[in-house]
């Protein structure tokens, strides 16, 4: 598995791109995912997710993270496979300064909550969804799972 990691915000948030490879590879080993997959990461600012979530979700509004997934198309037109070459399973925006708003609003760390937002989004390119109450019943309380297994893992 790979991770592409991109800051647009600020060196101070470099240190996400370690945090968010170990992330990742405990969440794929907890999952059981053993599929080559890339995962691309963005840090970004306010008007940057905004323009993200107007153009592409036709909502104008700032938000905390948005995911695109790539494997929602489950036919294989068009795709390189082969077991040394990742297959790039989407991208995750998440918003900085929405990030740092929303763990003061709610009682997190900013370090809780970039986490939070990373598994949230890494979950939405897994598939998972809380569009319906059924989903979001299997959905957030195995984002919660995850995140404090996590933790105890890494304090």
């Amino acid at each position: 598995m790979e991770l592409i990691f991109d800051n647009d915000v600020s060196p101070e948030y470099d240190a996400l791109e370690d945090e968010y490879r170990a992330l990742l590879s405990f969440v794929f080993a907890d999952l059981g995912i053993r599929t080559n997959y890339e995962v691309d990461v963005s840090l970004v600012d306010a008007e940057t997710i905004q323009t993200i979530n107007r153009d592409y979700r036709s909502t104008d509004r700032v938000t905390d993270v948005i995911s695109f997934a790539f494997e929602d198309d489950k036919s294989d037109l068009g795709k390189i496979v082969g077991d040394d070459i990742p297959r790039m399973l989407g991208e995750i925006f998440i918003c900085v300064p929405r990030c740092l708003e929303q763990a003061k609003e709610i009682g997190n760390t900013p370090k809780r909550e970039f986490r939070f937002l990373f598994v949230h989004g890494l979950l939405h390119l897994l598939g998972y969804d809380h569009m319906k109450p059924e989903d979001e019943a299997i959905m957030f309380p195995l984002q919660d799972r995850l995140l404090t297994a996590y933790e105890e893992a890494h304090p």
